[in-house]
């Protein structure tokens, strides 16, 4: 497998599972099936068309393939129709959000890269692709984001290490068809964990009181 066939498969992977984590979301808050395939697109294409916008790559790749429409949709009739199955309440939503979080931020990444970004710009925009899908179905369903929720278990540095270790990766010439899923699945596993465990970011040091 070429390493633009693994980028492609990694990133209809990451539309499908994020499509489910905004599908889910959008049937725990109770939107009808147009409010439910709405919120999968967002969060599935949100990330992805900031990425091509920014790097010039336009009209986004979500409106020149048809499949970037039709996997969401897909993934928001599976949900529509197996919710009680897929969704394992709140829990569900989470392990989809974090797969869909390693899966983009690597492909973020790795297209920052191909279109000549510089590795610090190129990580930078792969944590954008991994986050703004999610950002976006948190605003429209009317939730504090998660990226900048002060209680919210580490949900952006694990995408920075992983679109770190892509860069690096990238530059040391390793062959991206390991590397890049190993990535993803790193990303995926450093979120569960620090869901499991509740590792947080420090917020602002206040002194003491005497």
């Amino acid at each position: 497998m070429s390493s633009h066939t693994a980028l492609g498969v990694l990133e209809f992977t990451g539309i499908f599972v994020f499509a489910i984590s905004g599908a889910l979301v959008a049937i725990q808050k109770g939107f009808d099936a147009v409010g439910i395939l709405i919120l999968a697109e967002v969060t599935a294409l949100g990330g992805g068309v900031v990425r091509d916008l920014v790097i010039g790559d336009t009209p986004p790749g979500a409106f020149r393939n048809a499949w970037y429409l039709l996997i969401p949709l897909a993934a928001a009739t599976v949900a529509f129709f197996a919710h009680p199955v897929v969704e394992r309440l709140n829990f569900g939503v989470l392990l989809f959000d974090a797969a869909g979080l390693g899966l983009f931020c690597v492909t973020g990444t790795l297209k920052a890269l191909a279109h000549g970004l510089g590795p610090v710009q190129s990580a930078v925009l792969g944590v954008t692709t991994g986050v703004g899908g999610g950002l976006l179905r948190d605003v429209i369903a009317r939730e504090t984001p998660a990226v900048v929720k002060y209680d919210t278990d580490l949900y952006s540095i694990p995408a920075m290490v992983g679109a770190a270790v892509v860069t690096v990766a990238y530059k040391l010439h390793w062959p991206l068809t390991v590397a890049a899923p190993a990535a993803a699945v790193f990303v995926f596993g450093f979120r569960v964990v620090a869901m499991v465990r509740h590792w947080r970011a420090p917020r602002a040091w206040t002194r003491g009181r005497a």
